[in-house]
Parts: C-alpha cells; structure tokens; sequence
C-alpha cells in the first residue's frame, strides 16, 4: 500500500510570496521609485522577491500620507475605537500566524520553533496590550489628558522583523499617533504582510506605512521635517548619526543601541569560572535562536571587574 502525505503546516508550500513587492503608502501598494533589491532566504540563497526601494520622494508621500491621517483622523478617534483597530489586527495576526511565521523564518533564517512558538504570540500579545491601553491613557502618568506627538519615523533591525514592528507601532497607534516604518532591508518581507493586514483590518489609509529600503530610504525618513518622532533600534555608529541629523530640532528620539552584551561578574565571584560558563551558554543560545543575534545572550566579558 502506498502512502502520500500532506505538506507539513511549515512547509514553504503553503504560503505564497509574490516576486515583486510594492511600498505600503496611504493605504495601498505603489511602485517605489528607487532600484529594487533582493529579499534572499539565507539558508539556500533562493531569491524569495524584489523589493522596491523607497526614493526620497516616496518618503515625502508616506509621510505626508502619515499628517494627513493623523490631523484629519486618528488624532481625533476616541481612544476606545483605536483600541477597536488595534484588537482587529491582534486577531488577524493570529488566524495568520502560520503564514507569517513561516515567511519570517525563510526570510530571516531563525528557526520555524522559534517564529511559531515565541516570535507570533508575542506579536499578537502586544497588540492586545496596548488595545486594552489605548483608552486608559489618561492612567498612565501623562496627566490627565495626554496628546499624541504626530507622526512617528521608525526604523527596525533584522533580528526580530515581526516582534520589533508590534513593539514600534502597537504602542504608537495606542497613543493616536500614526506611523511610517522602514523594515531591514534584509528582512523587509513579513512587514509588508503586515501592512496587507492592515489592509484587512480596514485601518484608516495613512495611519500606517510601511517603506522598504536601505540606509539612504532610513535618512530620508529620519531626517524629514514632517517627522515628529523618531524610533530606532540598531547599531551604535547608525545611532549616533541620528542623533546628530536631529540635533537642534524639535524631533523626540529614541535609540535602542547595540552594547553587545556585556557580563557583569562581581568581584567577590570565581571570575574564570563565570564568564566561561554564562558566555559559552548563552553562545549557544544566540547560535540557535535569532539567526545569531539574540540582545540577551552574553558575549563577552570585561577585563576588569568590579562591584556595581
């Protein structure tokens, strides 16, 4: 007797990555207007789709596209009907979750355990946070009638695409404030099924866009005059040249840097011994889980160490 057997619910066969993808700006796909680039899947360097690059002119849009929907919409909605927004996408990225846990594990590399089992619950639990915040903001040590910033600028690493785009813009669209986000540039995939969920969501056009690009696209964005609000979580050196390209301006900032993850060890402990052991497991962590690069395992230790 002969068997065949369904595809695995992890299996690449079941999701559908188109070969081309557009910028999400004012609530629809466009062309960008800069060269297209390779999204590639790092463990077989298949090319997994072309995506467009957003020129500086395709920046202006978005966020323009970002004040318009904030001034005339998101802005003034209760607090309590952006949390209706916000609970619509938390659900729909779950009833998706398979979907997007597999296109983040062959677009970032991680392991399908990881991205099903850690990376989509926690993506989907964020939104659910800060829809349940959104018309308590009032409580939560503002004053008693705290107003949005405007429009946020974001810019996002590539080690956790997904979770690091629930905890940019969940908390943002919380708080009435709307947003343009550039994904890595490596990792620009499941950012742009997140702005097809958006889409589903019925989330008023504007409130968020989504543009693809590399370090040119990200200056543009943080550099813009319309952006009130930056959010960056990257390297160091890139960290320091934004804060010098908003230097003088009224822009809010903030910068979640690289340290690369120092142990602690007090001087009363056995030093070679602790060192040794914590780095090598969390070495091991960080080979296994978030291609690589996970901010919480260890990788070094100091030369000196002392009492803190």
């Amino acid at each position: 007797m002969t068997f065949s057997y369904a595809p695995a619910p992890e299996s690449t066969g079941n999701v559908r990555i188109a070969p081309t993808q557009g910028l999400f700006i004012d609530g629809a796909f466009v062309a960008g207007r800069g060269r297209p680039f390779a999204s590639v899947n790092p463990a077989t360097e298949e090319v997994l789709s072309e995506i467009a690059e957003a020129s500086a002119d395709d920046v202006d849009l978005a966020v323009a596209a970002a004040r318009k929907a904030y001034d005339r919409v998101w802005s003034r909605m209760p607090g309590r009907e952006r949390a209706k927004y916000l609970y619509r996408i938390a659900r729909i990225i779950q009833e998706r979750s398979r979907e997007l846990a597999i296109v983040e594990s062959i677009d970032n590399g991680k392991p399908i355990k990881e991205s099903r089992d850690v990376d989509l619950p926690l993506v989907a639990a964020h939104f659910f946070y800060y829809a349940g915040w959104a018309d308590k903001l009032e409580y939560a040590g503002f004053g008693s009638a705290p107003r949005p910033l405007g429009v946020a600028g974001q810019v996002i690493p590539w080690n956790f695409p997904l979770m690091m785009l629930a905890w940019k813009i969940a908390p943002a669209l919380a708080c009435g404030n709307t947003v343009v986000l550039k994904p890595a540039e490596t990792t620009s995939l499941t950012a742009l099924l997140f702005a097809e969920i958006c889409q589903q969501a019925d989330l008023p056009a504007g409130v968020v866009n989504i543009i693809t690009g590399a370090g040119d696209t990200g200056r543009a964005l943080v550099s813009h005059p319309g952006v009130d609000k930056v959010a960056f979580t990257g390297s160091t050196e890139v960290g320091r040249a934004i804060a010098k390209a908003v230097a003088g301006s009224s822009k809010k900032v903030t910068l979640e840097l690289g340290g690369k993850a120092a142990n602690i060890v007090f001087d009363d402990a056995p030093v070679d011994q602790a060192s040794r052991d914590r780095t090598a497991s969390s070495s091991t962590r960080a080979t296994s889980a978030a291609p690589g690069h996970g901010c919480w395992c260890r990788s070094r230790s100091p030369r000196r160490c002392w009492r803190s």
